[in-house]
């Protein structure tokens, strides 16, 4: 056994609540917190796989339906206590066009997935965090939340908002003892992505981020970029003066908008 494996394990039981837990992201999340021990709590659409060594409830929610979301909080909050952590991860994309009445309903959708679910996600476990006086809230969102792409217009803005919603809810849960971080991943290996017909720079299999992301929420830091790249190329895409942005970007490749969501 490796001395970080040793390491992890020597590490208090935890418990994990992780949406969108069935696959890519949230997938690689659930294998990296399955020890022995700990207690993982996965809210998806779908089934979740896997021979998993700590103890599992599972909850088959869709996290835009809020009343049952809330009830699957309640059910684990009852057998369980507050969660140490909550991992509001589920979220959709698909190409999108400004100009495109039919992308509306995407918009919507998208909107409604990645920031309205992930904000009653991390809601529905917040107020019994806050009474057990700890824990940690962690919103994935990403890169593309930080400026527009033509193409993408609804994934880059429900990923802005939720950068936003996290940051303000940082500030309403300061000195409560719960902690919000907001994860922005680059491109990572995952059936979103793997529609994309361009290259993608700097990616990353799940298992590989998931590792990163993990170190990252344990250092509680109110946003991290990974990979470190990435965080290096957002920075600097922010500083280029919007006439020249609208130049560049508009040579950029196109997310696919034939994709289900």
């Amino acid at each position: 056994m490796s001395r970080r494996a040793g390491r992890r394990r020597a590490q208090k039981a935890v418990k994990v609540v992780i949406s969108g837990a069935s696959s890519g992201i949230g997938e690689a999340l659930a294998r990296y917190y399955d020890e022995p021990g700990n207690v993982l709590g996965f809210i998806a659409r779908r089934n979740v796989a896997g021979n998993f060594r700590s103890q599992v409830a599972a909850f088959s929610v869709d996290v835009t339906d809020v009343p049952a979301l809330e009830a699957a909080a309640n059910d684990f909050l009852a057998r369980f206590g507050a969660p140490d952590l909550v991992i509001a991860n589920a979220g959709i994309g698909v190409g999108t066009h400004g100009d495109e009445i039919a992308d509306v309903e995407k918009l919507r959708r998208i909107l409604e997935v990645n920031v309205t679910g992930m904000a009653a996600t991390l809601a529905a476990f917040a107020p019994a965090m806050r009474k057990a006086g700890g824990g940690t809230l962690v919103g994935v969102a990403s890169v593309a939340g930080f400026r527009g792409l033509p193409g993408s217009g609804a994934y880059c803005a429900s990923k802005s908002a939720a950068i936003t919603w996290l940051e303000s809810m940082r500030a309403e849960l300061h000195g409560s003892g719960v902690s919000v971080v907001c994860i922005c991943p680059g491109y990572i290996d995952t059936p979103m992505t793997q529609s994309n017909r361009y290259p993608m720079p700097f990616l990353l299999s799940p298992d590989e981020f998931a590792r990163r992301m993990a170190r990252a929420v344990r250092a509680k830091r109110r946003l991290a970029v990974i990979p470190w790249q990435m965080a290096l190329a957002s920075v600097l895409l922010r500083l280029v003066p919007g006439w020249l942005y609208d130049r560049l970007a508009a040579r950029a490749p196109r997310k696919p908008r034939d994709v289900p969501i």
